[in-house]
C-alpha cells in the first residue's frame, strides 16, 4: 500500500530523529517474519535501550542523507523493499548482538550491514560487533587483570617475608 505524502513526511520525522540520537544502526532483511516474533524482537530491544524502526528504502536513503550519512552506494543492490533498522540509542553493541540472537532463531531475519560510528559496516563487520562482548564483561575482564597483577605481587612480598622469619 501507497503512503501518502502526510505519511511520508511523518515517516521521514521520525526516522531523521531516530538517526540524530543512535549510536549505532543495524540494517536487517525482515520478510516473511511474523508479527509475534517481530514484536517479541522489539520488546527485547527496548529492554536493552535500542528500538527498531521499519522503513522504505527510499525514505531510508533520504533520511540518512539529510542526516550526513552517506553509505546508499555501498549497500543499494542488497537491500529490499523494505528495511528494519535496529537503532542503539545507549550501547553500539547491542543492537548488532540482539539483532545477530533473533537471526539464529528466525532464518527470515537476515542482517544486511549497518552503521557504526557514521561509517557503513557490512554483514561480516556487523557481526564481528555482534559477537564481542558487553561492557560490563570487558570490565570485569579488565578489574580480574589488574587485581591479579596486584595479589601476584603481594604474594611474592610474602613468601619473601617467610623466608626472612626462617633465617
Amino acid at each position: 500500500m501507497a503512503l501518502t505524502k502526510g505519511k511520508k513526511v511523518k515517516s521521514l520525522a521520525s526516522l531523521k530523529e531516530k538517526i540524530a540520537k543512535q549510536k549505532s544502526v543495524i540494517f536487517a532483511d525482515f520478510a516473511k517474519v511474523n508479527s509475534a516474533d517481530l514484536f517479541k524482537l522489539r520488546q527485547e530491544l527496548k529492554e536493552n535501550g535500542c528500538s527498531l524502526k521499519v522503513g522504505k528504502k527510499t525514505l531510508v536513503r533520504i533520511a540518512f542523507g539529510q542526516s550526513g550519512i552517506s553509505f546508499w552506494n555501498l549497500m543499494k543492490k542488497s537491500i529490499p523493499g523494505q528495511l528494519a533498522l535496529v537503532f542503539g540509542i545507549e550501547d553500539e553493541i547491542a543492537p548488532a548482538r540482539i539483532a545477530n540472537k533473533f537471526a539464529k532463531t528466525n532464518e527470515n531475519f537476515k542482517i544486511l550491514g549497518g552503521i557504526f560510528e557514521n561509517r557503513f559496516i557490512d554483514r561480516e563487520r556487523a557481526l564481528v560487533l555482534a559477537n564481542l562482548p558487553t561492557r560490563n564483561e570487558l570490565l570485569g575482564r579488565l578489574l580480574g587483570s589488574l587485581s591479579s597483577s596486584t595479589v601476584g605481587f603481594v604474594r611474592v612480598l610474602d613468601k619473601i617475608r617467610e623466608s626472612k622469619e626462617k633465617i
